[in-house]
């Protein structure tokens, strides 16, 4: 138990410490939170000491000064409270939106294996809904309890001030109310910790599904995913109606010891002012105290249980960002250009550390040649161009381009000089301008008309409404696949690769514009080396080198006559099951 307080307060620390950047605002709330305490607790003596002394007493002199002053206090109390809350809340938005650009830019950096092993789901969770509860740390949080728990003592001290038997009375219920408080704060801590859960479930189910629309309709799934998501959203409801129940109970209980309090306050009071042990300012003045005494108590234990979601959030948030997994970019050569010579020697690579995909793979492309990459699914062609560009790291051998370890360069130097053009390609929600650029300010739009005309690309553009400023819809559902394609390449081409890949880009697209894809293909790869990964083995027929991949192993490798002529080989019997049924005249 000592060890969860002690990383509570390690978490408080750290969420604390990201409000550096905005200390100006943090002292303001920290001031704001004491200074409003005797503006508060100055109303109710002020009126005690208008009955006692000007309204019991019969003396009109100096009643209007004091109910002037009355007037300026409350003015200045609304004054500061708006500053106080419009100043934690300013406070707390500028802490997370600083915090989502930070995680935002660490999970950009991260290898892929960290998105193969986590659904898209729940890295939105972390970046969105985790963050907005750490925002409550600062707006309902910890200073509002500062804040909740200076005027609680305050109050306690003005009371017994005022007089000690109407603070002996209200004392009487308080043991009831911090028992409820106490009971409350732990049921709605657990409820609220089965409420993120469950989010995070939601949202993540929602991702995928949305994202994979297309399939769940071609097969008429919609009735069985309805009920998944019925399961789940029930799940959510209870959750959340959990806490709603505590709230329902903790409340009117908190209203009926408060109004016990009042009552027993009322008989007593009256008793020692018949007494004259209480003056009747006092018994004036003890409703309006015992009100900002019961007030923070009855909110503290929701904020405290505000401020504890808070730091479960941001433990998940911080988890992200203490993350390691990047691939480790310790190499200090920035190529301005590369000659394009690839070389892999003795290479294995497993994605799980175990079941090696690739098998002591050898290879070589001189720059400016075209090497061919074919086998069935599973063979590990796209393996290949995955650690060539370090997405991952090989467990063995070693990748050379330009005779130096693909670990001396500097990444983000080795990635600028190597382009991928994908089977699926992945346009954003923007312009054709922005997909093609990426919204690099350093391309313009001169250099990208020229690549699309190239390419092949620009008369089908410029048919667009608005041309290159046309707004394609997400992942590029208002284009054809083949214009999907044509703009991947015009996006490979102005970003001038020195080695460019080519994973399955013609695998999709229909016969009519495999013509077109062709040229922007040959187009593309003039004067580069480039890798083109084949699913139609008739557009690999003027490669350097073709390897044939099986099981993670280089079966044979070869120009394509030669590995035709092995009437035995892989190759030839992968390229008579592709063409058994069409004519010799278009083999």
């Amino acid at each position: 138990m000592e060890s969860k307080k002690g990383t509570d307060w390690v978490l408080l620390r750290r969420v604390l410490a990201t409000a550096k950047p905005f200390r100006s605002l943090f002292l303001q709330s920290i001031f704001l939170a004491i200074a409003i305490t005797p503006f508060s607790i100055a109303q109710p003596f002020i009126v005690q000491k208008i009955v006692d002394n000007n309204i019991i007493k019969g003396e009109k002199e100096g009643m209007i000064t004091l109910g002037i002053l009355f007037l300026v206090v409350l003015l200045i109390n609304v004054i500061m409270k708006y500053y106080f809350i419009y100043i934690t809340a300013e406070l707390g938005q500028s802490v997370i939106k600083d915090m989502r650009v930070k995680v935002f830019r660490h999970i950009t950096n991260l290898r892929l294996r960290y998105f193969d092993k986590t659904p898209i789901g729940t890295s939105t969770t972390r970046t969105i809904n985790d963050i907005e509860a750490i925002n409550n740390v600062f707006a309902q949080g910890v200073i509002t309890i500062v804040a909740d728990m200076i005027t609680l003592f305050a109050v306690v001290g003005i009371m017994l001030y005022t007089s000690w038997r109407l603070t002996a009375i209200v004392f009487m219920t308080m043991p009831f109310m911090i028992l409820a408080s106490y009971i409350f704060k732990e049921k709605v801590k657990v409820s609220y910790q089965k409420v993120r859960t469950q989010i995070a479930n939601m949202n993540a189910f929602l991702q995928e599904r949305i994202t994979g629309m297309k399939i769940v309709q071609i097969f008429n799934a919609e009735k069985q995913e309805g009920y998944a998501f019925k399961k789940i959203n029930h799940s959510y409801t209870s959750a959340n109606l959990d806490s709603v129940f505590y709230y329902a109970v903790f409340f009117p209980v908190v209203e009926l010891v408060s109004a016990v309090s009042l009552a027993l306050m009322i008989w007593l009071g009256a008793k020692g002012y018949l007494q004259d042990k209480v003056t009747f300012g006092a018994l004036v003045a003890f409703p309006l105290y015992l009100n900002l005494l019961f007030r923070p108590i009855r909110f503290l234990a929701d904020k405290f249980n505000t401020l504890q979601m808070g730091l479960v959030a941001s433990e998940r948030v911080f988890k992200i960002l203490d993350s390691k997994d990047f691939i480790a970019n310790q190499g200090t050569n920035i190529p301005v250009k590369l000659h394009g010579k690839v070389e892999f020697r003795d290479v294995s690579f497993a994605y799980d550390e175990e079941n090696y995909v690739l098998k002591n793979i050898n290879f070589s492309i001189r720059p400016g040649e075209t090497m061919a990459l074919v086998g069935s699914t599973g063979s590990g062609k796209s393996t290949i161009i995955n650690i060539l560009n370090r997405f991952y790291e090989i467990q063995k051998g070693q990748i050379l381009i330009d005779d130096l370890d693909i670990k001396s360069y500097e990444l983000k130097a080795l990635r600028d000089r190597i382009a991928i053009v994908l089977q699926d390609v992945f346009l954003f929600e923007g312009s054709v301008m922005e997909n093609i650029t990426l919204r690099d300010e350093k391309i313009s739009r001169e250099v990208v008309i020229k690549a699309a005309i190239t390419i092949g690309a620009h008369v089908f553009i410029e048919k667009l409404p608005g041309g290159y400023d046309f707004k394609v819809s997400e992942r590029g559902s208002n284009l054809s696949v083949g214009q999907r394609q044509l703009i991947s390449f015009v996006r490979a081409l102005v970003f001038d690769p020195d080695i460019l890949i080519l994973d399955e880009a013609t695998s999709s697209i229909d016969t009519e514009s495999e013509a077109v894809i062709q040229h922007a293909i040959e187009k593309l790869i003039e004067r580069r080396t480039s890798i083109i990964i084949a699913h139609r083995l008739s557009t690999i027929k003027h490669a350097h080198n073709i390897l044939v991949l099986a099981h993670g192993i280089i079966m044979e490798s070869g120009t394509h006559e030669a590995l035709l002529n092995k009437m035995d080989g892989h190759y030839r019997e992968l390229y008579d099951m592709q063409f058994a049924d069409l004519p010799d005249l278009v083999k």
